[in-house]
């Protein structure tokens, strides 16, 4: 009688993740690194230790030249496969050395280059990237949204599921409560045509379809943003219709940006930085822009502090006064020549020099201060 078949240890590390409700980008990104660490050692990882992980990691930085944050990524996901998939809690998995990380300084748009970059898009796309300006919603929340998330009675929008597990909720813009409820009717309509052709179906998140079937083809759980295509499911053979992929709106952003002449490098993720950034910038208190942006520690939301006021750390610059002093010196010197004094009685004036170069440095000659300056000679 032949043995069954063993897993196969990327199989192992898929369900260990989704047993403990690891979100499916992070499934995917451990699997994937755990998938090139293999092909790195050319054997089991079982038979692996400190080294070979160090050279690994070594491998990303200096020859694939990858980011700390990647790097500390492929870490963790190999940190997880030897403690929660081959129980093998090494000591020496400690003392494994993270990346460290630069100061992060996220790109911002101006209203303006907001206004314009939205001005070059159209539809659907368009109407997703207002609303992550409007928002400050991520990509995937966005194109993740079903019917029943969006309340345009009370303009709140709940955000189901996101990046940490921390259900939250965000307004509508009142700009776009018009171009929503037409966007509304649009997939009404679609997925009445759908049921009649015998389709309608989405996928359902955790057990939901085995506590409610009917919600297959509920409008309630239909997609706010649906797919052109529809698919069919293998393990069931029902047609179903995806959300509109990422990748549609990611492509439509960086082509408007282009064509708006936006120097600046725009994507999706931009236009949350921008929400942030200009609420600050309006005056509203930072631990609300942490609730809507859905921020766990205010210090994440600190770093949209960077551009209030003037940019650089929201002071002025001392050479900007220097332009203000000059100013009132040259009113007082004209107040001057057209009065006249003693020893000026036509009032004459010189030209004088402005900015920086009015005020040159002194130095000292002979024990005496003297002004390197215009109208002063050591010969006098």
């Amino acid at each position: 009688m032949s043995q069954p078949a063993r897993p196969r240890l990327l199989d192992v590390v898929t369900e260990s993740l989704r047993a403990r409700h690891y979100s499916e980008r992070t499934v995917e990104s451990y699997v994937g690194w755990i998938r090139r660490f293999i092909r790195f050692l050319r054997k089991h990882p079982r038979d692996a230790g400190e080294r070979e992980v160090t050279a690994f990691l070594t491998k990303l930085a200096t020859v694939d030249s990858v980011a700390a944050s990647t790097q500390n990524q492929a870490l963790a996901a190999l940190l997880f496969l030897y403690r929660e998939v081959l129980d093998q809690p090494f000591g020496w998995l400690d003392s494994l050395v993270r990346a460290k990380k630069g100061t992060y300084r996220p790109t911002v748009m101006s209203r303006l280059e907001v206004q314009r970059v939205l001005g070059e898009m159209e539809g659907t796309t368009q109407l997703i990237a207002a609303l992550l300006y409007g928002s400050g919603m991520r990509l995937m929340e966005a194109c993740t949204l079903r019917v029943k998330d969006l309340d345009l009675e009370r303009m709140e929008i709940v955000i189901r599921r996101p990046k940490g597990g921390r259900d939250r909720v965000t307004m509508v813009p009142e700009t776009l409560r018009d171009a929503l409820l037409s966007h509304l009717t649009r997939v009404r309509t679609l997925h009445r045509r759908e049921l009649a052709a015998g389709r309608g179906h989405v996928v359902l998140p955790d057990r939901m379809a085995a506590k409610a079937p009917s919600a297959v083809c509920d409008i309630r759980w239909f997609w706010l943003f649906p797919a052109r295509r529809i698919y069919r499911e293998a393990a069931t053979g029902r047609m179903l219709r995806h959300h509109l992929h990422e990748s549609a709106v990611q492509k439509a952003v960086t082509e408007a940006a282009r064509r708006a002449a936006v120097t600046k490098r725009v994507t999706c993720h931009t236009f949350r930085h921008s929400f942030a950034t200009h609420l600050l910038e309006s005056g509203y208190d930072i631990r609300t822009v942490q609730e809507l942006l859905g921020h766990r520690n205010v210090n994440t939301t600190m770093i949209y502090t960077h551009v209030l006021n003037r940019g650089g750390l929201g002071v002025r610059s001392p050479v900007d006064a220097l332009a203000g002093l000059e100013t009132t010196r040259s009113s007082r010197a004209n107040g001057r020549a057209i009065e006249g004094t003693a020893g000026n009685p036509r009032g004459v004036t010189h030209d004088r020099p402005t900015g920086v170069a009015a005020y040159p440095p002194r130095r000292m000659v002979d024990g005496r201060a003297v002004n390197t300056g215009w109208r002063h000679d050591l010969r006098r």
